[in-house]
């Protein structure tokens, strides 16, 4: 999905996923304020929900109709809320409707907007010290804060307007707020206010989002594997194309058309034109004050150079708050049309499984005026909605996976480097960073043709990121948002650069599709984009797929359309777009969604509603029968076949009350590591330096395939032999001491018969409050679910990744009905009411209406004059 999220405690954004992630940031600062920093005293007490602090805030308090001043207004508008929180907004024109947005957001997740915002501008130091002085570095060095200045240089019409408006509402709720010296806490606290909103900083956001679900860290991952395990053995295990069998939703036939040509730098993010900017920039030479890098220069390129350069890099990306790196999000989408649905009409379904915080990523809304009718959910910063319908269309995102980030090693002379057979001056850009407790740091980024560099020591390293190519993504949301059939959706989404995202469709004519936009970069024949490659010109982006013929399908004969983060095209598809390690999903979950899908035909919303809660693992249905032939043929203790028992009567599902389930996940992480840790070990990986892009488990999808084809089709591979040859010589023998190993482990740990030893007491789910204060979050609470079902629960034994919004949509003979629902609440104040109301409802698999476009949510409405 197109939102990651990030948890902060004492200011450190802890992994909760492979990632990721909620957006929300909302009080991060009270996480190091629980704990005392510096000359600031431990407030623990005055973060408790219901007490102290929170209290203060208006926001803690039931929602009550009222009439409110907003001066950005040219008319009245009425916002109305249901007893649940969730809002309407309807205006008399679409400049009002985005200023009452932005004053609607800003009145309940101020917090977390002015947070985003710093994290993605590099200014987190300003508020948290030291600490947080890497992401900063990070971030300007990556360039958010440029591309999003790029970006707004460049926005015209409708979304400049709608960025203006927004902007004006959100301006609006902070000078309400400033003369009533009525701060949200995490302000009030602090002594630090926000500055007034700009377009610029909506763009960040949208920078943030894009950061976390498209900039990767696979070549620089994969070149240290190389150099461990040699370059053959890693090429075998984390091939181009999985090893396993897989469904992708676009099987062909494909379009080869020539590329897209892109300009050299298109993603270097270097300033350029009359930006306005707080850097100075100096093309090819260095800021008043600041030296030049004499006696900097890089040898040439050489592979051992290049893979110390990726570990120093992946060094100083492991210091990053949680989820800044794209990791594995899981998130569902699935489309159905004519016989296969009752009443031959369409339906859709969607829920992106991202980190689950309190408060969640999402604001849910209907957004009504004359020409612009929608409703779903809304991203606080942002203006307009990601996920719904209008009264034509519906439509939900998954993430494509495609692989947009290329690593350059590159040959650097004081401050030039060599490229296409000369040197070149690199563009500088100067940032001082503002750092609360500690001196004021000067950063210098320096800009090749591939983008920034990354490293700053021996073999320099830049990065070039599809998302630091200016995307006009918030115009394409608005096409989207008042689309009317599938042509105009797919007009809509043909300035969509990045992230690339799975757009999936349906409408009131009875149509459904789905199309995956965005840049892929191609590179020469003979170049690897699996590994850093030289910055000498050689294997440069030579262009990107043609829209034409990027992943899509349209009414296909099926009439099913499932997206689950697969590998969305065959080996047949004409274009490089990852390997497997690229976060590509194993592909269980799409597999066991299109055999369930049309098992169920004709389908409805119910239908989708099961699917969206399932927990079976198709993974385990695959691999069990197997696992069961070679215990039958082992010799067993009598505590032993009496776990067998349990699993010969399995139905698979990780249900919270079924021991088998237990059995399973805890063996298959035991048979991952006896078939891959002793090769890890021999190699001398160095994990610590990224546990989630270089740790044998199950979060590693290239050996979950790996490990299910040579169960399935060769289970004598030269793997199960172990570096030493002392391994266990084949999949039966590697399965049965797995198994071994994992029923000592539970017997271990749960004692009693293995009948008790149920998957809720091994395995919970936990919302953890975003600024990680306890008492503020939901759970652990014992789950079902794990990372290979439709109802994803990922993150480790406790839980902090699912879907983060259920929603479904059908239109039977053109009338349209919709439901959603998602774990958290409209509100970031523990104290509200509209905190943590909708999880109950999430938790049971519960759903409620969508407000409607133009009518009343609810009894409570606030009239809104300018």
């Amino acid at each position: 999905m197109w939102i990651r999220d990030r948890r902060v405690g004492r200011w450190r954004l802890r992994s909760v996923l492979n990632a990721v992630a909620a957006v929300v940031v909302s009080a991060a600062l009270l996480g190091v304020l629980g704990f005392g920093y510096g000359t600031i005293p431990a407030l623990g007490p005055a973060l408790d929900p219901g007490r102290g602090a929170w209290t203060s805030a208006s926001g803690g308090q039931p929602a009550g109709s009222q009439t409110l001043h907003v001066p950005g207004l040219t008319a009245p508008v009425s916002v109305s809320y249901s007893s649940q929180g969730l809002a309407s907004i309807d205006a008399a024109n679409t400049h009002d409707l985005f200023v009452a947005l932005g004053y609607v957001h800003a009145k309940f997740r101020l917090s977390e907007m002015d947070l985003e915002r710093r994290l993605g501008e590099g200014r987190l130091a300003q508020l948290a010290g030291p600490s947080d002085l890497s992401s900063d570095e990070f971030e300007l060095r990556l360039g958010l804060l440029r591309t999003a200045q790029n970006e707004w240089a460049r926005t015209t019409g409708q979304a400049r307007a709608a960025l203006l408006a927004y902007a004006q509402g959100v301006n609006d709720d902070i000078a309400a707020v400033r003369a009533a010296g009525d701060w949200p806490a995490v302000f009030t606290l602090t002594g630090s206010y926000p500055t007034p909103w700009t377009p610029v900083d909506s763009l960040v956001i949208q920078g943030v989002l894009t950061q976390e679900l498209d900039y990767t860290t696979g070549p620089l991952d994969e070149a240290v594997l190389a150099r461990s395990l040699g370059a053959g053995r890693t090429t075998d295990w984390l091939p181009v194309l999985a090893k396993n069998a897989q469904t992708p939703y676009d099987p062909g036939p494909y379009v080869k058309a020539p590329l897209t040509p892109v300009a050299p730098d298109a993603a270097s993010s270097a300033p350029g034109g009359s930006i306005t900017t707080t850097a100075s920039v100096a093309p090819g030479g260095r800021p008043p004050g600041i030296p030049p890098r004499t006696g900097g220069s890089s040898p040439p390129v050489s592979p051992s150079a290049v893979a110390a350069a990726a570990a120093q890099l992946l060094d100083q990306l492991s210091q990053l708050p949680a989820n800044q790196i794209h990791q594995y999000p899981d998130s569902n989408a699935w489309a159905a049309n004519g016989p296969a649905v009752k009443g031959d009409g369409a339906l859709l379904g969607g829920d992106p499984h991202l980190p689950q915080t309190e408060p969640s990523v999402w604001y849910e809304v209907a957004l009504s005026a004359p020409g612009y009718q929608v409703s779903g959910v809304s991203v606080p910063g942002l203006p307009g909605i990601l996920l719904g319908h209008n009264a034509n269309i519906a439509w939900s995102l998954t993430d494509t996976q495609n692989a947009a980030t290329r690593y350059y090693a590159e040959r650097i002379r004081d401050d030039s480097y060599y490229w296409r057979g000369a040197w070149r001056p690199m563009t500088v850009v100067h940032y001082t960073i503002p750092v609360r407790g500690g001196a004021t740091v000067n950063l210098a980024v320096d800009i090749t043709v591939h983008g920034p560099i990354m490293t700053q020591a021996g073999q320099r390293m830049a990065v070039d990121w599809m998302g630091n190519v200016p995307s006009d993504d918030i115009a394409a949301l608005f096409g989207i948002n008042e689309a009317t059939d599938f042509t105009q959706f797919r007009a809509a989404l043909t300035g969509w650069r990045a992230p690339t995202q799975n757009f999936v469709y349906a409408d009131k004519a009875g149509n459904i599709g789905v199309i995956a936009p965005g840049y892929y970069p191609q590179v020469a024949a003979g170049c690897r984009p699996w590994l850093p490659m030289p910055g000498t010109g050689a294997c440069d982006v030579t262009g990107v797929i043609p829209v034409q013929a990027v992943p899509q399908v349209y009414d296909p004969p099926s009439h099913l359309i499932v997206t689950a983060n697969q590998r969305p095209v065959t080996a047949a598809y004409p274009y490089y777009i990852g390997t497997s390690a690229d976060f590509y999903d194993p592909g269980y979950r799409a597999a066991y969604a299109y055999k369930y899908l049309a098992s169920h035909e004709p389908l409805s919303a119910a239908s989708v509603a099961a699917l969206q809660n399932n927990v079976t693992d198709s993974l385990a249905s695959r691999v069990l029968p197997s696992l069961l032939t070679a215990l039958g043929a082992a010799s067993l203790s009598s505590s032993q076949r009496s776990v067998v028992s349990l699993l010969s009567s399995w139905n698979y599902a990780m249900d919270a009350g079924s021991a088998a389930a237990t059995v399973w996940w805890t063996f298959w992480n035991d048979y991952l590591t006896t078939v891959f840790e002793p090769w890890w070990k021999a190699g001398k990986v160095p994990v610590g330096r990224d546990v989630d892009g270089l740790a044998v488990g199950p979060g590693q999808a290239p050996l979950n395939e790996d490990l299910e084809a040579w169960t399935l089709n060769d289970a004598s591979n030269a793997a199960f032999r172990g570096p030493s040859g002392r391994g266990p010589g084949s999949a039966p023998a590697a399965m049965v001491a797995a198994f071994r190993q994992a029923v000592t482990h539970l017997s271990a740990k749960f004692g009693g018969s293995p009948s008790t030893w149920t998957w809720g007491r091994e395995h919970a789910r936990s919302f953890p409050s975003v600024e990680d204060a306890a008492g503020l979050g939901y759970g652990p609470r014992a789950a079902s679910g794990d990372p290979f079902s439709e109802d994803a629960a990922d993150g480790g034994l406790t839980a902090t990744t699912g879907p983060s919004w259920r929603m479904i949509v059908t239109f039977d003979a053109g009338a349209l009905s919709a439901v959603g629902v998602y774990p958290g609440g409209q509100s970031e104040n523990p104290a509200s009411p509209w905190y943590t109301n909708l999880v109950p409802l999430w938790w049971d698999g519960q759903y409620l209406p969508l407000p409607v476009p133009g009518a009343p949510a609810g009894s409570i409405e606030w009239s809104l004059n300018g």
